[in-house]
């Protein structure tokens, strides 16, 4: 059950989401997969608190540094969403007084959601999960058992993320 904050951030950001990408309704599924993979994690971990919001926040907008980056460099390749997410991510998070601390996190994770050096925290950690697991699906990586087990081993560190990854691909 999410918090008042929690809904409205679900329901300002998936706005906010449904207008940065119009039609293109991949990638809006897309995050709305994340987001419901995010709060299962959410329950199965037993978070509260501010870290939810950044998470619905996050897993809503992960990816918005897609548009620019095809115009700019013409390939949604994850290192330049990593480049022009951010300033997407301040600008979106600013219009709403978002507390400054609240938006450079949230822009440090979408900043960073393709690479996994990066990851410094149980939040990010959580997107990393939810992101893979929608990406596994979305890009065929689940049809080698052995690839896909060691994809989990390597990525997943949650104990609710493994548990989805194996009940999910039927390996645990």
């Amino acid at each position: 059950m999410l918090s008042d904050q929690e809904q409205l951030y679900l329901e300002r950001y998936t706005k906010e989401l449904n207008v940065h990408f119009g039609d293109d309704q991949r990638r809006i599924q897309h995050a709305h997969k994340v987001l419901d993979y995010v709060l299962q994690i959410i329950a199965g971990e037993k978070l509260e608190g501010e870290i939810c919001s950044i998470l619905i926040v996050t897993a809503l907008l992960h990816d918005v540094g897609i548009k620019a980056a095809e115009e700019k460099y013409h390939s949604s390749a994850g290192k330049y969403q990593e480049i022009e997410g951010p300033p997407v991510i301040r600008e979106m998070l600013g219009r709403w007084d978002e507390p400054q601390a609240f938006i450079e996190r949230v822009a440090y994770i979408v900043g960073g959601h393709h690479t996994s050096a990066k990851n410094d925290g149980l939040d990010f950690q959580i997107i990393w999960e939810a992101d893979l697991l929608v990406n596994v699906e979305e890009e065929g990586l689940d049809q080698d058992t052995e690839k896909l087990q060691a994809i989990i081993t390597k990525n997943f560190r949650t104990s609710s993320g493994l548990r989805i990854a194996n009940q999910r691909y039927s390996l645990g």
